[in-house]
């Protein structure tokens, strides 16, 4: 299984439009129910900084095919002060996670 984590902060005015947009992203998977995908977002205690995970067994990413996720990538660069910096994870156990 392949895992990703990207780690962003935004700019203290553009918190409630970034997690409108991510709430978007949501809806639309809820819909499209990709099979063997994981995936949580997660605002730390700053109030600015997301990390979102990602968890998926097959080859393709399901959020290339997620409208509401290339509406979420538009304009990221302008939301953010640290721009989102993405690092591949490699699971070595869990208990419990996304389900």
């Amino acid at each position: 299984m392949r895992g990703i984590m990207v780690r962003y902060q935004v700019k203290p005015g553009q918190v409630e439009l970034n997690e409108q947009l991510v709430q978007a992203v949501y809806a639309e998977l809820r819909q499209a129910k990709p099979d063997g995908f994981r995936y949580g977002t997660f605002r730390l205690a700053d109030g600015v900084t997301f990390v979102h995970l990602a968890f998926n067994t097959g080859t393709d990413n399901p959020l290339s095919s997620v409208e509401a996720f290339g509406k979420f990538q538009e304009g990221i660069a302008d939301r953010c002060d640290v721009p989102p910096a993405a690092t591949e994870l490699t699971e070595i156990g869990s208990y419990g996670l996304f389900s």
